[in-house]
């Protein structure tokens, strides 16, 4: 039987302000990286929705959560540009969101407790492997970063539908490698990350930037060759 998250390792650590911190999106090939911080300011609460690994949740359920989450603790966000990801690489620019997550509190906590095997530096904390599995702190940062990131990238799939971005958040599901290959590379893409590497690689050997070529310049002539057919005829 799974053990689900509670406030075991915050008791134990003892302190009042204690901070869950968790990360969404090392892994899509575009967009930023989101991280959240979480501070239960009552832990001697009754929760009346599911908290849990978020990865282990419905969207209906993080969706609930969320909400309640946010009305009844401390939270926040932040988040690494796809400009910081390609630069740091998608580990220190994860380490680099938990700190600014953490920087944006409205009330600095006396520790927290992070997601994982280590600890993003300037941050007085601890790290917890499999956390968002074990403590209720960085389940709900967990719920509130990836519900935060999906958001973003359900924004941007109304600019850019033919990636899916609505549906895989930017992972590279069979779907949106086939759109990268058809339609090219955006402004949001992780130049650093392999498949988007790859396709760069092949705009230069065809001397196109991607970007400008598959989501303008391509489009525009195909609309002036059709105009030009349906003048012929």
């Amino acid at each position: 039987m799974a053990v689900l998250a509670d406030f075991s390792i915050e008791n134990e650590v003892g302190m009042n302000f204690i901070a869950g911190c968790d990360d969404a999106g090392r892994g899509p090939l575009c967009g930023p990286v989101v991280a959240a911080a979480v501070i239960f300011p009552n832990r001697d609460i009754e929760i009346p929705v599911v908290i849990r690994d978020s990865k282990k949740m419905s969207a209906s359920q993080r969706a609930t959560a969320y909400d309640w989450i946010t009305k009844n603790t401390i939270w926040a966000t932040g988040q690494c540009s796809v400009a910081e990801i390609d630069e740091l690489n998608i580990l220190w620019a994860s380490m680099r969101a938990m700190e600014r997550a953490v920087a944006s509190l409205s009330r600095a906590p006396d520790i927290c407790l992070i997601d994982g095997n280590r600890v993003p530096a300037g941050v007085r904390g601890r790290a917890i492997i499999k956390g968002d599995s074990k403590s209720l702190s960085i389940a709900a940062a967990s719920i509130i970063a990836k519900e935060t990131r999906d958001r973003i990238m359900q924004d941007l799939s109304a600019r850019f539908p033919m990636y899916g971005w609505d549906k895989n958040a930017g992972y590279p599901t069979a779907e949106h490698l086939s759109a990268i290959e058809k339609y090219g590379i955006t402004e949001y893409h992780r130049r650093t990350f392999g498949p988007v590497k790859k396709a760069l690689q092949f705009c230069e050997n065809v001397d196109f930037l991607c970007v400008f070529y598959t989501i303008i310049t391509k489009p525009k002539r195909i609309k002036e060759r059709r105009k030009n057919e349906t003048a012929d005829t």
